[in-house]
Order: C-alpha cells, then structure tokens, then sequence
C-alpha cells in the first residue's frame, strides 16, 4: 500500500494535493502543521511525506530532523515558496529526498512521487534479498559431521565475534568463499557489504584500481574518478579469492592496507582509510611460493592470522549424504521445483565418486539431477557421473610421495641436468635444489 502524508498550514494547497495525488497512491491524508503529522504518524508510518518549510511552530526542517530520528524509513519531499539555496542545502543535508518550489508543478511532483516509490521498491529487493543472502549462511545452514568440518564451524562461530583477517586453504571448489560468508553474515557488521573479489579475473594493473579506485586522467580510459572496492566495503568484508595468483607488485600494495588501513587510489596523491576486514583463500601452497619468492612472507603473515584448511570431499565421503539432501532442498527451491529425494541407487552411486571438482561437483550434478528428473525420485541416471570407485586413503600415494616420484623421472629425463630440469618442472634452480635435498636424491 503507498501512503502519503501532505503537511501545509494552507488548506487550499492540502486539499488540492490530495485529490491530484488519489489517482497516484492508494492513500493521501493531511495535516495543517507539524504537530499533527507527528501524531498521525505516531499512529501509522506513511510511505512518503510532503511537507512545507515555511509553517507556524515546527517549520518544515525540523519536522525533516524529528522524522530521521523517530522514522527514518519515512522519504519527506519538502517545499516551500521560498527559493532560496541555504533552505534547499539544509534540507538535503538533512536527508530531504527532494526539494520543490511553489507554485507546484503537479507533473514534476507526479514524476518526484514515482522516483521515490521506484527508490523504496528497490531498497526493499534489497533488503529481502540480504535477508535471504545472511540466513543462506548462518550456522545452522553449515553441513557435515566429519570432525575436521565441525572444527571449522567452531572457527566461523569465533572469528564471526571479532575482525581478524583470516586465510582460507583449500582444494577449488571445497567451499571456501561460503566459509568465508558464513564469517561475514554471522559477525556484527553482518549489514555492511560482503564483496568478492576473484583475483585472477584481472590483470595486476586493473586489480589495483578495482580494489583501490582510481582518479580521474590516472591511465588511458580514466575518464573520471572511481571509487574501489574498498572504499564500497565500509566496515564490511573484502574477500580475495586465489589470493595467490597476484602478483609482487600487488601484493606489497595490498600489504599496507592490511598494516596501516589505508590505501591510494591509482594515480592518487592523498591516502584514504580502509575499515574492510579482509578474507583471502587460495588452493597454491604459498610456504612453496614464498621461496621461489613468488609471494611475500610478511602479507602471508598479515593475512594468516587465523588459517582454516578446508578438506576435500574426497576425504569426507561420509559427510555426502547430508550435504546431497541439502543442496537438492536448495536447488528445488531456487528452481522453484517440488521437493525430491535421493534414491538408495543414486546416494550410492554418489558415495562412490572421487568428486575431483569437491562440493562444487556434487552441488552442479544435482543441481542439474532436480531439472533432469520428472517425478519426485532421483536415480541414478538423473546424476549423469562417472561411478568410479573411491579409493582408499590407505592406498593412495601420499602428495611428498608423488612430488618426489615427478622429480625423479623428471631429473632422469633430462640426464641429470638440474636447469633444463627445472625448466621442465616450471620452478627455479634453487627450488630444484630444495627438492632434491629434500628427498636425498643426489
């Protein structure tokens, strides 16, 4: 229902208001000062009030003032004849959607009354949409009973109650960025924005500018000022996806923002704050990166001052189950489908797969076994996977077992020749080196 209060000690102007407004909004109602909107309204919030400045006792603005502190939901359209520039930057200091001057044009106010409703649809799909975002993640939303994941929900539940920067390993695919969201949507500033940032989605030089904006004239196509994701984040939470693939450059930029909260936009000269909390999660072993001198030991500090290690699925079979019937309740929602259940056949079948793609995998292949079945069953052929029989952990080469097994062919092919095998290898000469004190394979 839309609702508009108009405030005017003039009857005439309150009442031709009301019957051009009636056709607009599904209620008008008036009142010839201040004091009376304020009891109507203490009766009932309007969507929209219209108001004068210039009325006897409480004028226009400090009925703006009283509103953004008893109901700031309220928009309030001020008006006035009286075009003066103080009164309108006064007015919309104070939080005035709008300021028109009398004599009233009833089309521009037809058009100011649309833009407002138009403003309040979207900040509702905003709203919903949050709502519906923080309750994906809260903590009773977090699947799994293997012993490594229940540790991990521990972890969110602490690191949710402060704003340490946490680092996040794992597998791609495991369900770092919702461990991540559970942090963020479970923590005070759970209101302030939750912003992703896929590091390797942008070259080194756009990645600087897209975090910290740029200014006007700062590069070719700089056409005006930019503001950056951290400057969008507030008090929120910036999460730096393969936090590994950037670059040095990057990273010791990245470094003072984490050290001392501040940041310069591209081709800035004045620093700017930075409240964010930063998340960052990567699948790189970054102990390796930091000895080929590919990533730099101090911000792997800044940013590990909590490390969760998520597991792969692999490792967790039994944890599928559960995780299987939630993400078909989740896509039976989204698609807007009746709920439906797993067969015996095709939860056997999902127990035997390796999911090398981890819960990223399973949540596409059931995703897509919601729209691909007619009934109310999922079966086996719905699933549309390889059934390749888990392995046994015990049976599997163990990850220093494999590295060292790749050297070795690799050092054998190349007859012994440590560049032209590190070449092969795709590491330095000292890395190599390493490697080969490591597993004694002079």
């Amino acid at each position: 229902m839309r609702h508009v209060l108009v405030v005017d000690d003039d009857a005439t102007i309150r009442e031709s208001l009301s019957e051009a407004l009636t056709d607009d909004v599904t209620e008008v109602r008036t009142a010839e000062d201040a004091e009376r909107a304020l009891s109507i309204i203490d009766e009932r919030l309007p969507d929209v009030v219209i108001s004068d400045v210039r009325m006897p006792g409480l004028d226009g603005l400090a009925l703006l003032k009283l509103l953004g502190e008893r109901a700031p939901s309220v928009d309030v359209i001020l008006m006035t004849a009286y075009d003066d520039m103080p009164t309108v930057v006064t007015a919309m200091r104070e939080g005035a959607h709008d300021f028109l001057v009398k004599p009233l044009d009833l089309h521009d106010l037809r058009r100011v009354l649309a833009k407002v409703f138009e403003d309040r649809r979207t900040r509702e799909r905003a709203r919903r949409a949050a709502e519906e975002e923080a309750s994906a993640y809260k903590l009773d939303e977090l699947v799994g009973h293997d012993p490594r994941m229940i540790e991990i929900y521990k972890l969110v539940g602490q690191l949710a109650a402060n704003r340490a920067n946490v680092l996040i390993r794992g597998e791609t695919g495991t369900g770092k960025e919702v461990i991540a969201r559970a942090i963020h949507f479970n923590s005070p500033d759970a209101a302030e924005p939750f912003i992703l940032v896929n590091c390797t989605a942008f070259a080194s030089t756009l990645l600087e500018s897209e975090l910290f904006g740029h200014v006007k004239g700062a590069f070719t196509g700089a056409i005006a000022d930019h503001r950056g994701r951290f400057a969008l984040a507030g008090r929120g939470t910036i999460f730096l996806d393969e936090v590994g693939d950037t670059s040095i450059e990057f990273q010791s930029k990245l470094l003072r923002v984490l050290e001392d909260h501040e940041y310069y936009p591209v081709g800035g000269e004045r620093p700017e704050r930075s409240e964010a909390r930063v998340i960052a999660a990567t699948h790189r072993n970054l102990e390796e990166m930091i000895g080929d001198a590919r990533f730099r030991e101090d911000l792997y500090y800044r940013l590990r001052v909590v490390e969760i290690a998520v597991p792969p699925l692999r490792e967790r079979l039994d944890d599928v189950p559960d995780l299987a019937e939630h993400l078909v309740r989740r896509a039976s929602r989204t698609l807007h489908h009746e709920p439906q259940v797993i067969s015996r056949e095709a939860m056997d079948a999902l127990m035997r797969h390796r999911w090398p793609g981890n819960v990223r995998e399973l949540e596409n292949c059931l995703t897509r076994a919601v729209v691909l079945a007619t009934g109310d069953v999922i079966r086996p052929e719905h699933l549309a996977i390889a059934e390749v029989p888990a392995e046994s952990p015990a049976h599997l080469p163990t990850l220093d077992e494999t590295e060292k097994e790749h050297v070795v062919r690799v050092l054998a092919a190349s007859g012994g020749h440590k560049a032209r095998a590190a070449e092969i290898l795709g590491i330095s000469r000292p890395r190599l080196n390493r490697l080969i004190e490591k597993y004694r394979l002079e």
